[in-house]
């Protein structure tokens, strides 16, 4: 059991968890990390050439330089995953699934949140390798190429826009007739000469060794099986929030289970402030520079209210 104070425990392992953690440190709190997976969704990446000044940087090259940054700064990180977060005498008492406990003035919470996966065949062994699940992040690394992106809602008709700008064909497929995106983005990809739509589909395999050579999709109506020469894979079926942990902790969320914060990243819940993909603010565009962007603005309000109550408590 570990119950020393800390000013700060950011629960997280991604980028915002990252940023949260190196300006905490440089804000003299004294900070812990608690997350399950370094890099978190980053991990999942390959090449990133969208965060100003790495240029074609490697995912894996990106997470060890967060690692190293907070490192120089002697901030602990715990491999661990936190279950449960309890005020308690003015402080936060949080239990982790490998029976440890902290307690902290402030609480971060940078727990991102979970791809909905096709869970079909090729998926996982070709990530990186060909399958993206940004196409925001990914489009111009396939420049000339042919590409398939996957969904029905918002996210995948503008993946598909912005692909058809790069790719020399893009394939969406969708496994019904009618798209759930709003419909100025069905009419302005309607009108891209490269894309075709592959309507009451599904993908059931990705084909590849090294890297992704193709898809299978079975088009329901016929009954039959193609097969889509391609080079990348986009699969752009949603995000699945952290409802249920938001619950435990009691901070309030938006009707679709995102952390509801403000502009200074600020919860429901006085001194738990949240950063990244779980909270609310700037949906549809998910990107490590924005994640930790917020990350810096969490610490930086998790300064202040750590300072503002030492102050009162000393009064």
């Amino acid at each position: 059991m570990q119950t020393d104070t800390h000013d700060v425990v950011i629960v997280g392992l991604g980028p915002a968890a990252y940023s949260a953690a190196l300006y905490s440190a440089r804000f003299m709190l004294k900070t812990l990390v608690v997350g399950e997976n370094m890099g978190g969704q980053l991990a999942e990446a390959g090449e990133v050439d969208d965060y100003p000044g790495l240029i074609g940087v490697q995912a894996q090259q990106m997470i060890e330089a967060f690692n190293e940054h907070v490192k120089k700064y002697s901030v602990p990180i715990v491999l661990d995953r936190v279950e449960s977060i309890k005020k308690e005498d003015g402080e936060f008492l949080l239990n982790t699934q490998g029976g440890s406990e902290f307690r902290a003035r402030a609480v971060i919470l940078a727990v991102g949140v979970e791809r909905r996966r096709l869970n079909v065949p090729g998926e996982l062994e070709l990530l990186g390798k060909g399958v993206s699940y940004c196409s925001v992040c990914d489009a111009p690394l396939f420049k000339g190429k042919r590409v398939v992106v996957i969904g029905g809602g918002d996210s995948a008709l503008e993946g598909a826009e912005i692909l058809s700008r790069y790719a020399s064909k893009v394939y969406l497929v969708h496994r019904r007739n009618e798209f759930r995106a709003q419909p100025i983005y069905v009419e302005s990809v309607k009108k891209k000469t490269n894309v075709e739509f592959v309507l009451n589909s599904v993908v059931k395999k990705i084909e590849g060794e090294k890297t992704v050579n193709g898809v299978v999709v079975e088009e329901r109506e016929r009954n039959a099986q193609r097969k889509l020469e391609v080079q990348g894979v986009f699969i752009e079926i949603g995000f699945e929030p952290p409802k249920e942990f938001a619950k435990k902790v009691g901070v309030e969320t938006d009707p679709n289970g995102y952390i509801k914060v403000d502009e200074w990243m600020r919860t429901s819940v006085k001194g738990v402030f949240a950063a990244g993909d779980c909270t609310s603010v700037w949906l549809g565009f998910r990107q490590v520079v924005t994640a930790v962007a917020q990350g810096a603005v969490a610490a930086h309000s998790a300064f202040k209210y750590v300072i503002e109550n030492k102050k009162s408590l000393s009064a």
